[in-house]
């Protein structure tokens, strides 16, 4: 639900160039993600329809007028949330080594069933609610939409094409495919696992997803 006076320049949550952002971006993005979790928390007991983004708001510590100055409407206030994976996957892949394979380098730090998983759990309580919330699935496809882009130039490097080729856009296309169905199926088997395995879920919805990509 697009609010008055919200901003088309907030936040858009996609993956970002490498390098360490500045001390005032860094407490923005504090402050989104702040936002992003009380918005998960109030559309998980609520729903979308009944939550406002003055409650979001108010739940975050902040005023209505800042929440539109992030957000350009309550839906959205969910982005760092749904793009923090893809941001993961897209600076751990720039630094993977050119000779070895594009996929190794998604697989490589996936948490173990002896570790408790790294992916917060707001994040699969979002992921979950998708299916029954439009508004929330919108963004979440866009964020996908919006990371393509990011994983062809990051394809197109390695490879010495260009950009535009047909090649590196549709392997980033699959891949980031690939990521997408492996986060949702993470969190659709996942939803009453405990720590060890929900960690290994995460892990064997990663690597089945991606097993067959030639990148």
């Amino acid at each position: 639900m697009k609010q008055p006076g919200a901003r088309a320049a907030a936040a858009t949550g996609t993956p970002r160039p490498a390098g360490r952002p500045p001390l005032t971006e860094r407490r923005k993005e504090a402050t989104r993600l702040e936002i992003a979790h009380e918005a998960v928390r109030l559309f998980g007991e609520r729903g979308v329809a009944a939550t406002s983004g003055e409650e979001i708001a108010r739940a975050a510590g902040i005023s209505p007028r800042t929440l539109w100055r992030y957000f350009p409407s309550k839906e959205e206030c969910v982005r760092p949330l749904l793009a923090a994976g893809l941001e993961a996957v897209a600076r751990r892949l720039r630094d993977w080594p050119a000779d070895r394979p594009l996929c190794d380098g998604i697989q490589w730090d996936l948490p173990s069933a002896a570790e408790p998983s790294e992916v917060p759990s707001a994040m699969r309580r979002l992921i979950g609610l998708l299916p029954g919330e439009p508004g929330l699935r919108a963004v979440w496809l866009q964020v996908h939409h919006d990371a393509e882009p990011v994983f062809t130039e990051i394809i197109a490097a390695r490879t010495g094409a260009d950009p535009a080729d047909l090649l590196p856009r549709l392997k980033a296309v699959m891949l980031n495919g690939a990521l997408r169905v492996a986060a949702e199926e993470w969190a659709r088997r996942s939803a009453e696992a405990d720590g060890a395995a929900d960690a290994e879920v995460f892990r064997r919805a990663v690597l089945k997803a991606t097993e067959g990509l030639a990148i």
